[in-house]
């Protein structure tokens, strides 16, 4: 009987970990099915590969983040920070998030990401102190979109102000909600080793 909720438990967790995989592939996919119904969506091979790299590099490095500990809110952190990640990345390739995405202050937010890269190798990604690197992470991100209001930047696109006031709003969240998971993960006991 031990042994079958054990085998239940693991494939559960085996479908855990192919979700992210999943998920890309449709992610991948939907572009390519929105193609045919709309002229909306016109992407060529390069965003293809572009968003694929993207994508496949976003989960191998989750997957190896997984592979290192069981700690279930660890993961969780780590996938959030990605997720942020990924997503600050991509909408400043594909359309911008100060003006347009041929705007170089958009370089700015290259600096929220080596915050977040930077701070967690220099840690070693010790969850207590991942919890304050991203906190620095949500406070560079509260810093640029401050610096972008003050000085104007973008201001001749069509939402402006509105769109850097949410969007610095919804990742500052994001890298928040990051540290606060690092730092339950930082709570919870040591686990014996990564689930299988």
């Amino acid at each position: 009987m031990a042994g079958s909720s054990e085998n239940s438990s693991g494939q559960r967790w085996h479908v855990w970990r192919l979700a992210p995989w999943m998920v890309t592939a449709l992610l991948l996919a939907f572009p390519l099915a929105a193609m045919r119904f709309t002229d909306e969506v016109n992407w060529d091979e390069t965003d293809f590969i572009v968003f694929g790299a993207m994508l496949f590099g976003a989960c191998g490095a989750y997957e190896l983040a997984a592979r290192m500990t069981g700690n279930t809110a660890y993961r969780a952190a780590v996938g959030v920070a990605f997720v942020a990640a990924f997503i600050l990345i991509w909408m400043n390739l594909a359309v911008g998030i100060i003006g347009s995405e041929n705007n170089p202050a958009n370089l700015m937010y290259a600096g929220v990401l080596a915050v977040a890269v930077l701070g967690g190798l220099i840690v070693r990604f010790d969850p207590r102190r991942m919890a304050h690197v991203l906190v620095a992470t949500a406070l560079a991100q509260a810093l640029v979109g401050v610096i972008a209001l003050s000085a104007g930047l973008g201001s001749t696109g069509e939402n402006w102000p509105r769109v850097i006031v949410v969007l610095t709003g919804f990742f500052s969240a994001l890298w928040l909600l990051s540290a606060w998971l690092f730092r339950r993960a930082a709570r919870e006991p040591a686990s014996a080793g990564a689930a299988p």
